[in-house]
């Protein structure tokens, strides 16, 4: 695995492995913290997903932590605990445009949870297409706990994986849910041995950018436009992005790959 250039409050990562030549790995690297999410970590979030989401050779984003007991912690209470009502304010932007970017990649992205998440930290992962999750993990959303709600995309991305009232009660009591209880209700995807999360959506990521990458990105683009709107506008949006990958040259490729039982050289456009 290639190592970044200097230390930073998130790292992204490219690998050797010819199988993962086209998946960046997003590091939370603030282990001191447990990953809390603090206004200078917020922007490193915001400057990395930005950077990923503008090269076109990236086809599957992994989110780990550097901490093996910690995904992350959620907001960053202890330096919120000086701040004036006019500096939460100041900040409320740079945290949206933080957890904007993992939700706004335009490929998929996987969340490896192993250890806590949450608050903001689940929100990461819920931000992520998939989460995979440590059977030693804790995840919720426990801001009404703290005089908060969650604002990271929880009352949403919660809501829209398990339903109201999964979520109600899981948002309502401020619960900390153990891995086996959040992959029952459906709140991740799936639950490995306790610090193999990361490892099984390696795993994942290899099968995943294999894949066309063209057609990876619109697959998501009409998932994405079309899960909330009704089912005829849905097929509308799935048909512009059928088109959009029908007359490139990755569908081009993989038909005559399919023909000459070859592996396709996909050309990405």
């Amino acid at each position: 695995m290639t190592q970044p250039s200097s230390p930073s409050l998130v790292r992204v990562e490219r690998f050797d492995e010819p199988a993962l030549a086209h998946v960046v790995e997003l590091v939370l690297d603030r282990p001191a913290a447990l990953n809390a999410v603090s206004t200078a970590m917020a922007e490193a979030i915001r400057d990395a997903t930005t950077a990923i989401a503008a090269d076109d050779t990236v086809r599957c984003v992994v989110l780990t932590s550097s901490h093996d007991k910690a995904f992350c912690v959620g907001a960053d209470l202890k330096e919120r605990s000086s701040f004036t009502d006019a500096d939460l304010m100041q900040q409320r932007p740079l945290a949206r445009a933080a957890y904007g970017g993992v939700l706004g990649l335009p490929v998929p992205a996987i969340a490896a949870v192993d250890g806590f998440a949450l608050g903001g930290g689940f929100e990461l992962a819920l931000s992520c297409d998939v989460i995979i999750a440590g059977d030693g993990a804790l995840v919720g959303l426990p801001e009404v706990g703290v005089g908060v709600i969650p604002g990271g995309g929880g009352t949403q991305l919660l809501v829209r994986r398990v339903g109201w009232s999964r979520a109600a009660k899981a948002i309502f009591s401020a619960a900390k849910l153990p891995a086996a209880e959040a992959l029952a209700m459906g709140a991740v995807d799936e639950v490995v041995p306790a610090g193999t999360a990361r490892d099984r959506a390696l795993d994942l990521a290899r099968a995943v950018a294999a894949n066309s990458p063209v057609g990876l990105r619109n697959a998501k683009r009409a998932m994405r436009l079309g899960s909330d709107v009704d089912l005829a506008s849905g097929l509308e949006i799935e048909d512009a992005c059928w088109r959009a990958t029908a007359f490139s040259g990755d569908r081009r490729e993989g038909v005559a790959a399919f023909a000459e039982k070859r592996t396709p050289n996909w050309p990405g456009r």
